[in-house]
């Protein structure tokens, strides 16, 4: 059992980088994109994903259960609330009449 462990450990700080990384990236997306709509795309990925990522490798290097258990409730209300957010803000939104960037490419606008 003893070569299970650096595997693990290096599982999880794979996992904790690339879980940073996409939250960075979904943090310069924030600031990089255009509309409301293409903002609302960039946060729930990195919410669901990039979290999601830092949570497993958390998960692996838990040192007790009750983590183990209180890192998943997180994950669980994470995996639940991100997207119904997302979904919500990006009807609010729309029922207000704000319009995307996006141009048809069937239609006439160019």
């Amino acid at each position: 059992m003893t070569w299970a462990a650096p595997l693990i450990e290096a599982i999880a700080y794979i996992s904790l980088g690339l879980g940073s990384l996409g939250v960075m990236i979904g943090a310069l997306g924030l600031l990089r994109l255009g509309d409301i709509y293409q903002r609302m795309h960039g946060s729930g990925i990195v919410d669901t994903g990039g979290a999601g990522l830092i949570l497993f490798g958390l998960l692996l290097l838990s040192p007790d259960w009750t983590v183990s258990v209180r890192l998943l409730l997180i994950g669980f209300i994470l995996g639940i609330t991100g997207p119904t957010a997302t979904h919500a803000i990006a009807r609010a939104a729309r029922v207000s009449g704000v319009e995307g960037q996006m141009k048809s490419k069937q239609g006439g606008d160019t």
